[in-house]
């Protein structure tokens, strides 16, 4: 990323970008009849382990998530819902919101990911919108799968539904990266300062 884009990503550039984002239902809303059935569909499949939930019940921080995909995206419709559902265990602390890629290309030009305008991006930010992290656009376990299916001996049917231990595993990555974001959040020494803790 060169200076210019740091520049851009300002806490205040981020700041208005997340609060002309939507929220998950109402970004849902805009897709198609079939694209709303397909999100809710993984919605539905992507539900919390107790551990899970726990886990998310012990976050300290504030933190927003803002996401730039695409409701006629297959990736963000295979992972979207997993922070939907991830904010869902602790809303107090997780403000999660969502862009349209093709609406706001001065942000997505900037987190191009190999020179591609890739979707699902995710945008982990401070309570103040400082930036913590960004993480896009499969996770490992996504990539591992789709490794499989297409540099393997075959290749499935397009549009097969997602294997019950590939939506684990990748609902449990997105996790894992929510969880990383919390913690840098809690150990960064201008929030502990502030909050006295």
């Amino acid at each position: 990323m060169t200076t210019t884009h740091v520049a851009r990503l300002s806490s205040d550039y981020l700041q208005g970008k997340f609060a002309s984002a939507l929220a998950y239902d109402p970004y849902v809303a805009k897709g198609t009849d079939t694209q709303r059935s397909a999100w809710q569909e993984m919605h539905d499949r992507a539900d919390l382990s107790a551990e899970q939930h726990a886990l998310l019940a012990g976050f300290t921080r504030k933190m927003h998530i803002l996401v730039v995909s695409g409701v006629w995206c297959g990736d963000c419709v295979q992972q979207v819902p997993f922070l939907q559902r991830i904010a869902q265990g602790n809303p107090d602390k997780i403000d999660f919101r969502l862009l349209d890629r093709e609406e706001h290309m001065d942000l997505a030009e900037q987190l191009q990911i190999n020179q591609g305008l890739r979707v699902p991006v995710a945008l982990f930010l401070a309570e103040d919108y400082e930036l913590v992290t960004i993480f896009g656009d499969r996770t490992l376990s996504r990539y591992r799968a789709m490794a499989a299916r297409h540099l393997g001996a075959s290749c499935p049917i397009p549009g097969a539904p997602l294997a019950e231990d590939e939506l684990r595993a990748t609902l449990q990555e997105w996790l894992d990266e929510v969880e990383r974001a919390q913690l840098i959040l809690r150990l960064s020494t201008r929030l502990r300062e502030k909050h006295g803790d």
